[in-house]
């Protein structure tokens, strides 16, 4: 005999028991979500258009104009042409230094020509760059560390360091050209007679000199955001363990500040690599001083698409060490300040 099912009685929660939820979990907090993803989107929008607008049209303008030809006269009929395609014909003269020749085709840049101080000026930024970033890090490290200390006036001391680097660059070149000049007060403090900016080496050393002077507060004052990140305790406890000041600069304050270091010698590098200013007003690029980016504005003179391909290049080189950088030598600020958030959970 078939017995007759009613419906299942439901359990009411006890007196003072949570109330059981019996819709799927999570469904308000996920539309919460992604509604803040939209409004994060919209407020975004705005910051990703003009980013692409600034930075990433010229971009691609810059490597479209490079696959093109200049406009000028025929080096065969002697006829004016407005250009075309040209391949990668630019990116080969540069490289291997090519300028056309009055027959058709190309022939080795004569020395002094725009085309054949590419690997020059390559080297030239370089040396710059190596040398300067190298002095920088050393004097910023030895200020950052006196200015993370203690005393009376710590204010002061960081304001008036910070002078330098708060000076525009034209107005920094225009003040060393006048130190540098035959009679300033460079040789007359040092009692010697120095064409600082007539020969090669000393026009490279006073380039070298002023910017070590201007932008050295800068890789201080990123240096001593990683210097006021590590703990006191610590240098406390290796004090009791009885640390000498040497073991803990190098077992304490080298390894903690290491990511802030990176980081401030990976925009600095950047910064050095792109130099133009400085060297140009000191120097005009003469006695061996042309950087890339001095060439770049010497050769829009002539043609700008071969422009164009030269500064691609200079980007691509840019880009590489960059790179270096954050693939092998951990100056990823990203990565760091991730890694950071995690460990405060």
């Amino acid at each position: 005999m078939a017995t007759e099912l009613g419906p299942t009685p439901v359990k009411q929660p006890a007196s003072g028991a949570a109330p059981v939820h019996h819709g799927p979990k999570g469904v308000g907090e996920d539309n919460k979500i992604l509604s803040q993803g939209k409004w994060a989107t919209w407020l975004l929008a705005p910051t990703i258009i003009a980013l692409a607008i600034v930075i990433v049209y010229p971009i691609i303008s810059a490597i479209v104009m490079s696959f093109q030809k200049d406009a000028g006269l025929d080096p065969v009929t002697g006829l004016f042409t407005d250009g075309g395609p040209a391949g990668i014909q630019n990116y080969v003269n540069w490289l291997g230094q090519q300028c056309a020749a009055q027959g058709g085709g190309t022939v080795a840049c004569p020395p002094g020509t725009l085309g054949g101080q590419f690997w020059t000026a390559t080297a030239t930024t370089f040396f710059f760059t190596v040398v300067t970033v190298a002095l920088e890090t050393v004097l910023g490290f030895w200020m950052a560390m006196i200015m993370a200390r203690s005393f009376k006036g710590r204010g002061l001391v960081r304001a008036a360091v910070l002078v330098p680097w708060a000076i525009p660059t034209a107005v920094t070149a225009q003040l060393w050209l006048f130190m540098f000049d035959f009679n300033g007060i460079i040789n007359k403090l040092f009692n010697v007679s120095i064409l600082w900016t007539g020969s090669e080496w000393p026009a490279k050393w006073a380039v070298i000199i002023a910017d070590t002077w201007k932008t050295t507060p800068f890789m201080a004052l990123l240096i001593l955001a990683g210097l006021q990140m590590i703990p006191a305790e610590v240098y406390e406890a290796s004090k009791v363990d009885g640390a000498s000041a040497w073991q803990r600069f190098r077992l304490i304050t080298l390894p903690l500040v290491k990511p802030a270091l990176m980081v401030a010698i990976l925009f600095r590098t950047l910064d050095a690599l792109r130099m133009f200013d400085l060297p140009y007003i000191l120097t005009g690029g003469a006695n061996n001083t042309t950087t890339l980016s001095i060439l770049v504005i010497n050769q829009i003179r002539q043609g700008f698409n071969s422009a164009a391909a030269l500064s691609t290049i200079t980007f691509i080189i840019i880009f590489l060490v960059a790179f270096i950088f954050v693939r092998f030598l951990g100056a990823n600020v990203v990565e760091q300040s991730g890694a950071t958030g995690k460990g405060k959970k």
